[in-house]
């Protein structure tokens, strides 16, 4: 993608050469020699991105970053040794720093990965714009209330927040709203699934790494603590995560300090920790499986996201909620009849929110032009047998492991190998899911 992007450098030769490398990448390039010109360019344009020498011959350059920062976002460029210069860039706002001379693969990456931050940032504000408020939790039940009333007294606090439900009953949901609704609001959201990562990559991921730090790690790279500075850290399933990392969790928790992968320099964590679980981490740390330290931080205050089958007067307004949120839904006006309210109503729910939209949403390309969705229109989760069907599944008696396998492979097949679903339908993560199969040899 072509962006714009503003060099202020008075070395003019250098300017040229940084200018002809971001061209080649695709970039249009403004160039600017002086300070004293800055202002009146910002008047009439808008840069993605600014890559400004830390100080001109007219200006030090790092006692106009706040202002620079919140009209694009900004690398600055430091001469070789400058480490000060380049420690005080950042403080000040600037995304990024290069040493002079400029590394032209250096350049590339750099300048790719904060375009590509600025990206999701927009995205995150929109996405965060489109919510309704206080609507973005739909429900009026008095197990929600309960919830939303504890979730509203710990919001504009800084605390730590542990946030305790089944698979796909609305936690990231939860945790957003814990966001929206504290000081952090105006910075970022950083959602991390611990269920996906393996242990080295978690920790590198999280924590970041500095050069050298394993093989292929050819420079510096911020962890997602870095990324959520200023803004909150959501760690989804959280009891997913191998020890040594809970280790080093704990110490972001107890100082608010961590280290990246190889480095040997303690950073400071400014983010906001909520985190998120499906598991009993309390009996889990009694049985070896998680840190008790480490869950006695966490549970300093817990928010317990009750499940469907809890609030079962909120489906009919969920309903309508997936109905209107829907892109085909917004052509045709549509609604739930009472019937098909009325199967809805009766339905446990085992996968909660998550099912419940996955079913709205078949459930809306199934009735076509209709008006309405009918009870014909609806696919749920029965027994272990296929839906009008009265075969056996076992011939004799089976064992616990054969259970196991032949329900999980009846899910996979019901539902189209969709993970997520069937994960959220067993009340486990996609993690163990994931093992199960492996396990089983499924697919």
């Amino acid at each position: 993608m072509k962006h714009r992007i503003l060099v202020i450098e008075d070395d003019e030769p250098l300017a040229r050469l940084i200018a002809g490398q971001l061209e080649r990448g695709g970039h249009r390039v403004d160039l600017l020699h002086r300070w004293a010109d800055v202002d009146g360019y910002f008047t009439h344009h808008e840069p993605q991105l600014v890559l400004s020498d830390a100080r001109l011959p007219d200006a030090n350059v790092l006692d106009h970053l706040g202002w620079l920062s919140r009209q694009a976002p900004v690398i600055v460029l430091t001469a070789y040794g400058s480490v000060r210069d380049a420690v005080a860039a950042m403080h000040a706002g600037a995304e990024e720093y290069l040493v002079k001379p400029v590394n032209p693969d250096e350049l590339e990456v750099t300048v790719a990965r904060v375009l590509e931050y600025a990206r999701l940032r927009r995205e995150h504000q929109y996405c965060r714009s489109r919510q309704a408020r206080p609507g973005y939790i739909v429900g009026s039940s008095r197990a929600l209330a309960e919830m939303q009333e504890m979730l509203e007294a710990v919001a504009p606090t800084d605390m730590t927040v542990l946030i305790q439900g089944e698979s796909g009953a609305g936690k990231e949901l939860v945790a957003r709203a814990i966001h929206d609704l504290s000081e952090r609001r105006e910075r970022v959201f950083v959602p991390v699934d611990c269920c996906t990562l393996q242990e080295k990559l978690f920790e590198s991921e999280l924590f970041g790494h500095e050069r050298g730090a394993f093989t292929g790690a050819d420079r510096r790279k911020k962890g997602l603590i870095e990324a959520a500075e200023g803004g909150t850290l959501f760690l989804d399933e959280i009891g997913e995560i191998e020890p040594p990392i809970q280790a080093k969790l704990l110490r972001v928790l107890e100082t608010g300090q961590f280290r990246r992968l190889g480095g040997i320099k303690d950073l400071h964590a400014n983010a906001r920790i909520v985190a998120a679980t499906n598991r009993d981490l309390e009996t889990l740390s009694r049985d070896g499986g998680f840190r008790p330290d480490l869950y006695y931080r966490l549970s300093a205050f817990v928010l317990r996201v009750p499940a469907l089958r809890e609030r079962k007067e909120d489906i009919p307004a969920l309903v309508q909620h997936f109905i209107s949120n829907h892109d085909f839904s917004r052509r045709i006006h549509k609604t739930a009849s009472p019937a098909a309210l009325e199967v809805l109503m009766e339905y446990d729910w085992p996968g909660n929110i998550r099912e419940l939209r996955n079913v709205v949403e078949r459930a809306i390309i199934l009735s076509g032009n209709s008006p309405e969705i009918l009870p014909q229109h609806l696919t749920l989760q029965t027994a272990a047998t296929t839906p009008g069907s009265d075969q056996r599944l076992f011939e004799q008696e089976p064992s616990l492991d054969e259970i196991e396998r032949r329900y999980l492979e009846y899910l996979l097949d019901r539902h189209q190998g969709h993970r997520a679903t069937v994960a959220a339908i067993m009340g486990i993560s996609e993690r163990n899911l994931y093992r199960l199969i492996k396990r089983h040899g499924l697919r």
